[in-house]
């Protein structure tokens, strides 16, 4: 049986360097890409690594996220969401292996009521969340054998994030402002990591016992197990820091609405999304963003 190698793309990301954590940790062969090493769009440097390390899957971890800055730029968001992404999936029809891609709630509008599922219509209503779809679109026609993973709400010890936000504020302010008709699951980028992983093995278990698994591969959707608004995940924050000792003084958090915090990009006022079928096909669990929240805390 020839060992699982996973080339991880946009390793200097959040989702970049837990996945490096989680792949050394459980000593599974890997490489690791980020930006200053090689452009995703460099199919040349790309397919020497694939073929010399003998790279048996993809993930794609790279991305560009900056949701509000992605309205000024958006040559450089479809550069890096869909043409990365293209070109990825080329590679991995090329050299016929797996492409696990990792994608957000903005492909949706955020106007449903309940949590979203893999087949719901998407309708990005930004720059960011299009180029995002247009990624998975891309993924999709080039590539048969892969997976498209949609996330949300991504905090870690890594990288910039809400959680990492909030920290910074507290220690500058008394009182904060919080949007609290936003909602959705948040989720950690360690317990995202562990899946991709997870989903990957499976996938190459599969490969090698050559037991087809066609209807393994598609859209999935990975979140956190609990919705929230955003000025609740903040209290929780809070609280738990508090109660850890980290934070003498917790702020007054107020509730705002959408409209009082405008921002160049749309945000979806509901992105809750269903983890029933990747439970289901995979096994994996939803990430437990309270206990997430916990060890973040102490970290």
């Amino acid at each position: 049986m020839s060992e699982m190698h996973l080339l991880v793309t946009g390793a200097n990301g959040q989702l970049g360097q837990c996945l490096a954590d989680q792949l050394r940790d459980q000593g599974i062969a890997h490489t690791l890409l980020s930006r200053q090493d090689a452009d995703i769009n460099d199919t040349v440097v790309l397919e020497k690594i694939i073929a010399d390390k003998g790279v048996t899957a993809i993930i794609n971890a790279a991305a560009y996220t900056a949701v509000d800055k992605a309205e000024s730029e958006p040559e450089l968001a479809k550069r890096i969401n869909e043409d990365g992404p293209a070109a990825l999936a080329k590679l991995c029809s090329r050299f016929d292996i797996p492409l696990l891609h990792v994608s957000t709630d903005y492909v949706f509008d955020g106007n449903q009521q309940t949590p979203y599922v893999e087949t719901d219509q998407t309708g990005p209503t930004g720059v960011y969340g299009k180029t995002k779809l247009d990624g998975e679109l891309a993924v999709q026609r080039h590539c048969p054998k892969h997976i498209i993973l949609r996330t949300a709400w991504v905090f870690s010890e890594y990288g910039n994030n809400f959680m990492k936000t909030m920290f910074r504020l507290a220690k500058e302010r008394d009182t904060l402002g919080v949007v609290a008709d936003q909602f959705g699951c948040p989720t950690y980028a360690g317990d995202i990591a562990k899946a991709l992983i997870s989903i990957a093995q499976q996938l190459h278990e599969a490969e090698q016992n050559k037991s087809g698994t066609p209807g393994r591969y598609g859209v999935y959707h990975y979140a956190g197990n609990e919705a929230v608004s955003w000025h609740g995940f903040a209290v929780a924050i809070f609280t738990e820091a508090h109660n850890q000792g980290v934070l003498k003084t917790v702020p007054t958090v107020n509730a705002i609405s959408t409209e009082a915090y405008p921002t160049p990009a749309k945000r979806p006022a509901y992105s809750v999304l269903s983890t029933a079928k990747i439970e289901n096909v995979y096994n994996v669990t939803p990430s437990d963003w309270r206990v997430a929240c916990k060890m973040q805390v102490a970290y």
